[in-house]
């Protein structure tokens, strides 16, 4: 049903094939729990990363409506806008970024190294703002200044987050829910994940319901408290079964934990430091300080307390981001 709901839409294919799912051997023995990784990590686009999978559908929105700018917002570490930057240069389009400091730090690495040293070379037009707390404002403005001047911009929510960004991530699940009927002959424990702007948890959630009905779907939190937090991803998935004409399924429930996100967004903490080094020291493989490496410490967490039920393996949405580790060197990273 979903895919046939997918497919009444245009995309872009910058992610062709399936990206793999791994078990991370050394670690699954050192916890005494199977671990399995998704690795859009290694996205075939701009360094990788969870983005690309949104920009497929509202790239191929933007082309239809005959854009010739793409307009988003994000902090000046954002992965999001360092994919839909390099996009628009593959795609000959212009790209303006509204960039704010949510840490308000000056150390150099952070203003100018890792995904900001990438917007130049991709030729991003980059503007400062104060703060991003109305950026839908803030991007309206934009687009309307832009087409005074001739232009056709095309406006990209922050994380790429709408419903038509999350069916990248309903078109990811049901990609995932086929890899996990042949990964294992048990069930998995759970699906762990950064919820952060919301469109891969919501699009994930709604397409591992559909496919494998009773999955347990746990969004860790990157900047806010489930107060805030659960609207988003609820009004999104809403949104998103309404664009596709689907229903959402009954069983279908909103699991986020809020203890690892502090002391706020962009900042790593303790438990986020350890599991970058624990993940890169066990088995090569990088997280990043402002979303995986918080997710991974809540899925390290629920191992340690017991919150993940039975003895069936947990599995990791690795969304990528490790070029901001570049920038935050002097954080201990």
């Amino acid at each position: 049903m979903l895919n046939a709901a997918l497919a009444r839409f245009p995309r872009l294919e910058l992610v062709p094939s399936p990206t793999p799912l791994e078990k991370l051997e050394r670690l699954s023995q050192k916890l005494g729990r199977a671990v399995f990784v998704k690795r859009d990590d290694i996205t075939p686009f701009a360094l990788g990363g969870n983005k690309v999978r949104k920009l497929e559908f509202l790239a191929a929105d933007a082309l239809a409506q005959g854009a010739d700018t793409l307009v988003t917002a994000g902090a000046i570490q954002s992965n999001h806008v360092r994919q839909t930057a390099a996009l628009a240069a593959r795609l000959g389009l212009a790209c303006v970024a509204l960039l704010e400091n949510p840490i308000g730090t000056a150390d150099r690495n952070y203003l100018q190294n890792g995904n900001r040293l990438l917007l130049d070379l991709f030729g991003a037009e980059v503007e400062l703002v104060a703060n991003l707390d109305n950026a839908d404002e803030l991007l309206a403005a934009t687009g309307e200044r832009l087409r005074a001047a001739g232009k056709r911009p095309y406006l990209v929510p922050i994380g790429g987050s709408n419903a038509l960004g999350a069916l990248g991530y309903v078109r990811a699940g049901l990609e995932l829910a086929e890899q996990i009927n042949k990964a294992s002959g048990e069930a998995f424990a759970a699906v762990v994940l950064a919820s952060g702007s919301a469109g891969t948890h919501s699009g994930l959630a709604l397409a591992l319901e559909h496919a494998l009905p009773g999955t347990r779907v746990v969004g860790v939190t990157v900047s806010r408290p489930d107060a805030t937090q659960r609207p988003k991803v609820e009004g999104l998935l809403q949104r998103t079964a309404d664009l596709l004409g689907v229903a959402l399924p009954a069983g279908l429930k909103v699991e986020l934990w809020d203890q690892y996100f502090a002391p706020r967004y962009g900042e790593p903490n303790a438990g986020t430091l350890e599991a970058l080094r624990l993940l890169a020291s066990h088995e090569g493989l990088l997280l990043d300080p402002v979303y995986t490496g918080k997710a991974f410490a809540g899925l390290l967490d629920g191992i340690a307390t017991g919150a993940f039920a039975g003895n069936g393996p947990v599995l990791f949405l690795h969304t990528g981001g490790s070029p901001a580790l570049f920038a935050y060197h002097p954080a201990g990273t």
